[in-house]
């Protein structure tokens, strides 16, 4: 029985048994449809026996790495050596002329070994168990199980492979002289044939793949769905080794569906996206969720012309006329990667080609690519608008961090997803390098912007350990059990489900704050270098925090550890809740840098101005002259977020801020800080400035909602509850909760 859990509290299951079939493609096949705001089509899965079936070790892979024994108990690796990563570039030449598979003059040059390494040394799951030992044992059949959450299941089937044309060139091989030649084993051999060639073959087996896919079904397989499963079996088969190796599956989304959003674009025209939620992908399409699930995938999208399908893939699509009226958009990816980065945005867009940003990366010696390897694929980034206004500073900072995540996120994975500070806390970290770099700055300038980043952070990070739950606030929740799994391959993601959690930041700012810890131990450069050891060495791999800090603090000189290992980093930054210990005298270090003691006295200016005007009382007003300096918009967050700290401000020098500065000209950060100020004094001129920011930032402003309230303005709360009505239907499902809870 699949357990039932509170979709807003608890930890996110990852139901799918991994370790008896792992998926290794995907193809699906979908038509999307704005009437009805339903996608609905097929989806392709070809699977290989997971590592329990396989009969390699994982000894001795994985440099440092934590891996498991055939209990799923966690054991040290003996090795901290790992294999350099195979950097063949190699191609096909083959060409084919399905559309649906090479584009017209359409050329690949990304590196097709670059990917997350799925076999024993990545999911560390011993592979020594017998085939029949197993949680299905005796005369039971075994049983598929899938992610899926809210999605409507039409009919499974299994997929004819054999019944392809040209398919015989997969059945010569020598390792099928001694396999029987029945049909459903040679379907398997098939499949394992296709998944297995090596990569740069990948233009062929794509073509195949595209071909298989195609083949007619051979047979309805019996299923079940539960709230977060996707249950299959084939009558009398016992074992994933004797399982159909590729399944179709005939599906529709749901409305309620928390994967994918429907809405309008600012022009009112109809949009669909996902959204990313806490569930990623599972109500898209039937998936396997745990980490080492890691696939390729290919795309057929069809809607009606005058829309644009986008999807993260690694070609260019050109649309495909089917019908009058019905456009189709073919995408690929071939580096493995986890199902939840599939990505799909349908819409009325427009393509703008901005290649400064990276020009800027490509002019840079230090980080520039060769440009053999330099690849610039449309893989997409979701940016929320809020960004985009205001200036560059907000939009450049958080390209910077989406990028970074191309090699901590994506490259390099989390063996566990509790622990989120692999991905977000190196993004933040990198985010001011890259960002420093982009805008080209001397040495100076960068250290006072890093310096006023840190205060700004150390703030943030104050601030929501003194207003969360303090098991939010723990990076490692699953401490020594983190990574380890069941027999199966199920697990949970620790709090997943939490709605509070998706605004928290802990994750990025402890990790941020770890990092920069470590390099200010070691010495940026030579930080930097270790950096870039560990993504040649990992590229392609899953892992967890042991696997970076031990090779981390194998780089340092020994005088230099000072008592530094992995054991105490785990106690004071990943295993505790609070303000780390190390972080808690740093915040004052910050103060001393010169963007701070700017703003620090331009914060003194604003107070004393504060005081004159009060103490003038009801006599006639004096022309208020005082020489404000000019603030970047890290220092105007800065003032206004000091300001916010004082008792009281009258309205005229709340008028005088917004005038001073253009408030509602500057980026969604400034503007929330000022929406901060407008709340905490009833600045009731700039009500139309909160209402505006709650209908136009809504991820942002979340927890304005709750201030309206706490003040028990009868105004405020009136505010508060008129926005949620016009904003309701468009926030995702978990935000809807949090704020109604504030609400009513």
């Amino acid at each position: 029985m699949e357990t039932q859990l509170d979709p807003m509290k608890d930890d996110l299951p990852l139901m799918a048994n991994t370790s008896y079939m792992l998926v290794k493609h995907y193809i699906l096949d979908l038509d999307v449809d704005f009437q009805s705001k339903v996608i609905e089509g097929t989806i392709v899965l070809f699977f290989e026996p997971g590592s329990r079936y396989r009969k390699t070790s994982s000894t001795g892979k994985g440099g440092c790495q934590s891996q498991f024994d055939e209990t799923g108990k966690m054991r040290a690796s003996e090795s901290c050596r790992v294999p350099e990563t195979n950097v063949s570039t190699s191609s096909s030449e083959m060409e084919y002329n399905d559309s649906a598979v090479c584009g017209k003059g359409e050329e690949d040059t990304s590196d097709k070994n670059s990917n997350h390494s799925n076999e024993e040394q990545a999911s560390g799951i011993s592979g020594s168990k017998d085939c029949g030992d197993i949680e299905n044992h005796g005369n039971k059949d075994f049983l598929l199980v899938l992610d899926c959450c809210d999605i409507s299941v039409l009919k499974v089937e299994e997929v004819d492979v054999a019944a392809v044309s040209g398919i015989e060139k997969f059945t010569r091989s020598a390792k099928l002289t001694d396999v029987s030649k029945e049909l459903k084993n040679l379907r398997n051999q098939i499949v394992h044939e296709l998944v297995t060639l090596p990569a740069d073959r990948w233009k062929e087996q794509l073509y195949y793949f595209t071909r298989c896919s195609r083949a007619p079904g051979c047979g309805e397989l019996l299923f079940t769905t539960g709230t977060w499963s996707l249950e299959i079996r084939k009558s009398g088969i016992q074992t994933p080794t004797d399982f159909p190796h590729a399944i179709r599956i005939w599906y529709k989304t749901k409305l309620e569906g928390r994967s994918v959003t429907w809405t309008t674009d600012q022009n009112g025209r109809p949009c669909v996206y996902t959204m990313g939620s806490p569930i990623n992908n599972r109500a898209l399409f039937p998936c396997q969720e745990p980490p080492v699930a890691l696939s390729t995938w290919q795309a057929s999208v069809r809607t009606a012309a005058g829309f644009v399908v986008l999807t993260s893939g690694e070609n260019s699509a050109e649309p495909v006329q089917l019908e009058e009226g019905i456009l189709s958009w073919y995408y690929y990816v071939t580096m493995p990667m986890p199902a939840s980065t599939f990505t799909i945005a349908v819409g009325c867009w427009q393509e703008v080609k901005q290649q400064s940003f990276a020009a800027a990366i490509q002019t840079n010696t230090e980080f520039a690519l060769p440009s053999s390897q330099a690849d610039f694929s449309p893989h997409i980034i979701f940016l929320s608008q809020s960004v985009l206004l205001g200036g560059s500073h907000l939009c450049g900072t958080r390209l910077c961090h989406e990028i970074a995540h191309a090699w901590f996120g994506l490259a390099i994975g989390a063996r566990d997803w509790t622990e989120e500070w692999i991905s977000e806390g190196f993004a933040t970290f990198l985010e001011d390098i890259f960002w420093a770099r982009a805008q080209q700055l001397s040495h100076d300038e960068v250290k006072g912007q890093q310096e006023l980043k840190a205060l700004l952070r150390w703030r943030r990070l104050r601030d929501e350990v003194q207003n969360s739950e303090e098991e939010l606030q723990v990076l490692r929740p699953k401490k020594e059990s983190t990574g380890e799994l069941s027999e199966s391959g199920a697990s949970v993601v620790k709090h997943g489900l939490k709605a509070e959690k998706n605004f928290m930041q802990v994750h990025y700012l402890k990790g941020y704050f770890l990092l920069r810890s470590l390099a200010r131990t070691v010495g940026e450069a030579s930080y930097l270098a270790s950096l870039r050891k560990f993504v040649q060495k990992f590229h392609g791999q899953l892992v967890l925090s042991q696997d970076f800090l031990c090779m981390l603090l194998e780089d340092i000189p020994e005088q230099k550890k000072a008592g530094l290992t992995v054991e105490s980093i785990f106690q004071n930054w990943l295993d505790t809740s609070g303000i780390p210990k190390p972080l808690l005298e740093e915040g004052e270090t910050w103060k001393e840098c010169q963007l701070v003691q700017q703003v620090s006295g331009e914060v003194t200016k604003w107070i004393q101005t504060n005081q004159k005007i009060r103490k003038s009382g009801k006599k006639k007003r004096k022309q208020i002259e005082v020489d404000f300096q000019k603030l970047l918009p890290d220092q105007l967050v800065l003032l206004l977020e000091s300001l916010l700290e004082e008792k009281s401000l009258c309205p005229r020098i709340l008028q005088l801020l917004e005038k001073k500065y253009r408030l509602q000209e500057q980026d969604a950060e400034v503007r929330h800080r000022w929406c901060e100020l407008v709340v905490k004094h009833k600045y009731v001129p700039g009500y139309r400035d909160v209402e505006k920011f709650l209908r136009e930032d809504q991820a942002m402003g979340v927890y304005l909602y709750g201030e309206l309230m706490l003040n028990e303005d009868g105004k405020q709360q009136e505010l508060a509850r008129k926005c949620f009505a016009a904003a309701q239907e468009q926030m995702d499902a978990s935000s809807a909760k949090l704020v109604a809870e504030m609400l009513f």
